[in-house]
């Protein structure tokens, strides 16, 4: 069964739906630093049908993407107005949503089924009326709508605290019956299962400014804490609180550890690891700021791939 995924970023869906038995057709992205890490993971010189097509997804055309049977895809939350949106898009925000070129693509291309993957609080915005339209476009295409949160330390075995919303859509009723979110699995993973052993001295921050600022609150070797801008937090379900596209940027948020070689913040590979990245998932030599919002902004391979699973036993 063939899918496209985009937003691709790094490849994150990708990765899951291919251990699924899936096979990717099309992958799309804008960011030119996530075409380097996905080019570098999943193509050669030879294989120019398999790179990221990088680009503007709405000036993408449906005409230029194979037929496929599942489209996939993590789309940025940009609100819109749903005033606007009534009006017709006639203001900025409601015209410029990624959103409307993902029901362009399903509406010229008729997939079976769809995955979408988005912040949980897409459920509360503007008072639940931007779900409600979302609904509203999908619904109007023939797709039978679910949606579930999942969080990454209930049902992907991974020790992240990560709630993400998932909305999956089917056209044929049958496959939409027989679907079923996963069901909740126990964490049996701690976070020293996605620790690395020998890091580099530049994560540490035992002779830097900071550390004086930090060092009487970190002070357990199975907690992640968290910098957040003015002081520490402890995460206290010994899980690691939610990475972040904003980790490599000054400071905020970035999760950090004692170990007995001192106080570091996590490394761009463990936060691969506690995404749920396989081991043999390469990191190309970019900067670690780049790294660091390439993985908070990814998705939790684990938890898609349950999904995935599920969505491919729904369609026969």
């Amino acid at each position: 069964m063939k899918f496209i995924d985009l937003f691709t970023g790094i490849g994150g869906i990708k990765i899951a739906f291919e251990n699924a038995g899936f096979n990717c057709v099309f992958s799309n992205d804008f960011d030119n630093n996530c075409k380097i890490t996905f080019d570098l993971n999943f193509s050669d010189l030879f294989e120019i049908e398999k790179q990221m097509v990088l680009g503007d997804i709405s000036q993408i055309s449906p005409n230029i993407i194979p037929d496929f049977d599942v489209l996939t895809g993590g789309f940025p939350c940009q609100p819109f107005s749903v005033a606007g949106y009534r009006q017709g898009f006639s203001d900025e925000k409601g015209r410029g949503n990624v959103f409307f070129d993902v029901v362009r693509i399903l509406k010229a291309k008729k997939p079976k089924a769809f995955l979408l993957e988005n912040v949980k609080n897409l459920k509360s915005h503007d008072k639940g009326n931007t779900i409600k339209v979302i609904y509203q476009e999908l619904e109007k295409l023939g797709y039978k709508v679910a949606d579930k949160i999942l969080n990454a330390m209930q049902y992907g075995n991974v020790p992240q605290n990560r709630e993400r919303i998932y909305i999956v859509g089917f056209l044929d009723e049958n496959a939409f019956k027989k679907f079923e979110f996963p069901k909740k699995i126990a964490l049996t993973k701690t976070i020293h299962d996605c620790l690395e052993t020998e890091v580099d001295k530049k994560y540490y921050y035992n002779d830097k400014p900071l550390f004086e600022r930090i060092k009487k609150h970190i002070i357990k070797t199975d907690t992640v804490y968290q910098w957040r801008r003015q002081y520490v937090r402890e995460n206290k379900n010994k899980v690691c609180p939610t990475l972040t596209a904003n980790m490599g940027m000054g400071g905020h948020n970035v999760p950090i550890i004692l170990t007995n070689k001192g106080i570091r913040k996590l490394t761009p590979r463990e936060c691969a690891n506690f995404q749920g990245f396989p081991e043999n998932y390469k990191l190309p030599n970019i900067a670690d700021s780049a790294l660091y919002k390439q993985f908070g902004n990814s998705v939790v391979v684990p938890v898609v791939e349950r999904i995935a699973k599920n969505m491919k036993k729904a369609l026969g």
